[in-house]
């Protein structure tokens, strides 16, 4: 195939990147390099079935030749980010995501939405299956993320029920690998930064909201079994072992070797209001459907990541 990764040059857009590679397919990576880094596609320069296009989405999209799919994973994606940029969050998410399926319907492509664990906001239920509606406050200042991709949800359905558009949707939780920037403020690039830097620890509130994390590998492997699949539903991919911040940092120093200590700090920063006190996915459709889960352990994902960040630093 010859494919279209938006956000080609971020954390997840350009492991995506390789794997398709990988696969046999051609790439063209387009990324207006807001959030994204020429650093991660670096080691694709000069190859022939690879190239990249600097390009802001939420503009009209133009790709010479042929696609077989166009994979929509453009958008600030972090609270740091999206804090910072709240408008082109909410731009991609909704002139961005149009602009991409206009591409798709057009080339007569498949079309996978990058959509997030946001749309469920600060759940009700544990763990959240796909039919879950969802508790998410539209006017906070995480609003502008989860209502852009509750907003990039609804319209990729209505071109797959009024253009019959071959559409997919990812529902992705929390990821984390190499690649992710140092000052990313999630929780992984967080946590080993404050570690290697012999810096406190630093959890929000007591640590007990829950977190679940899965390795990057896992997740482009899951991406590719969706794009590949006939399903046309939202589709969890994510892991379901479920721990707690607190937990997570103890789990951070023991991999790092790091004498840090763990400071608690205040819970009504902005970066953290509506944070959502659970998150764990259902990923039975994923299992039944896709035949897909994660495979890495925690400890093992992270010796990897710790590794890039020593080299980076």
């Amino acid at each position: 195939m010859r494919v279209l990764i938006t956000g080609g040059a971020g954390f997840l857009g350009s492991h995506l990147c390789d794997y398709l590679l990988a696969q046999g397919h051609s790439v063209v990576a387009m990324d207006n390099l807001l959030t994204g880094s020429m650093d991660n596609i670096a080691h694709l320069a000069g190859r022939d079935d690879f190239s990249f296009v600097k390009h802001d989405v939420t503009n009209y999209v133009f790709v010479k030749g042929p696609l077989d799919a166009v994979l929509h994973f453009a958008s600030p994606a972090s609270p740091v980010d999206y804090l910072t940029y709240p408008i082109p969050t909410l731009k991609v998410g909704a002139l961005g995501t149009h602009k991409a399926l206009g591409l798709a319907l057009a080339k007569g492509a498949r079309f996978l939405l990058a959509s997030t664990s946001e749309v469920y906001g600060d759940p009700l239920v544990n763990p959240q299956p796909e039919d879950y509606w969802g508790n998410v406050n539209p006017i906070g200042p995480r609003g502008v993320y989860d209502e852009a991709k509750r907003f990039a949800e609804a319209m990729t359905m209505a071109y797959h029920r009024y253009h019959q558009l071959d559409t997919r949707i990812a529902r992705i939780f929390n990821t984390y690998g190499p690649r992710m920037r140092l000052n990313d403020g999630r929780a992984v690039p967080n946590f080993l930064h404050q570690a290697l830097t012999r810096q406190p620890l630093t959890v929000y509130g007591d640590g007990s909201q829950t977190r679940s994390f899965c390795y990057v590998d896992d997740e482009v492997r899951g991406f590719y079994k969706l794009l590949m699949s006939d399903e046309h539903r939202p589709v969890n991919i994510g892991n379901p072992s479920e721990m707690n911040i607190l937990d997570f940092a103890r789990t951070v120093l023991e991999v790092t070797g790091s004498k840090s200590e763990i400071t608690f700090v205040d819970p009504t920063d902005e970066r953290v209001v509506d944070d959502p006190k659970v998150r764990r996915p259902d990923i039975t459709r994923a299992r039944e459907v896709l035949g897909w889960e994660p495979t890495v352990e925690l400890r093992e994902g992270l010796g990897k990541t710790l590794a890039y960040f020593q080299d980076r630093m």
